[in-house]
């Protein structure tokens, strides 16, 4: 398996919706992804298998100083693979390379152990992520 994660990729609103709806369960309602992330995300990459999305994640951001980590996910098949893990790290240098020295995260409780040891995540009651630079900031 080779995985292939892009940055800022084309992104066809029905198949990330799908992804979505199999990683989260739930129904599969279409969402306007393209237009939504091309107007709120600094960045978002896709993780993909011989063409196929298989993983996500976007970051938002406030402009300067602080990333915001969302909708981390990976389809059911291939979880615990390493790819979530490796999303969040090209996310989180998407973020540095825009400036940013935070990247911010929730999550729920059976998700910590993601987060916090496989992702590196500091624990926080939101998560939180030093990227570099100065501390404080732009804070």
């Amino acid at each position: 398996m080779s995985i292939e994660l892009v940055s800022r990729f084309t992104v066809d609103d029905g198949e990330l919706s799908a992804l979505h709806a199999r990683a989260f369960g739930g129904g599969e309602q279409l969402t306007p992804w393209r237009e939504r992330l091309q107007r709120h995300a600094l960045s978002w990459v896709g993780a993909f298998d011989a063409g196929r999305l298989v993983g996500f994640v976007q970051v938002c951001w406030d402009g300067g100083a602080h990333a915001f980590l969302l909708d981390t996910a990976v389809d059911p098949p291939w979880q615990h693979q390493g790819i979530g893990r490796r999303l969040v790290e090209a996310a989180a240098a998407d973020a540095t390379a825009a400036g940013c020295h935070w990247l911010h995260v929730d999550f729920e409780p059976h998700l910590e152990k993601f987060y916090l040891q496989g992702c590196g995540f500091t624990s926080t009651s939101a998560g939180l992520l030093r990227l570099g630079g100065e501390p404080g900031a732009g804070s």
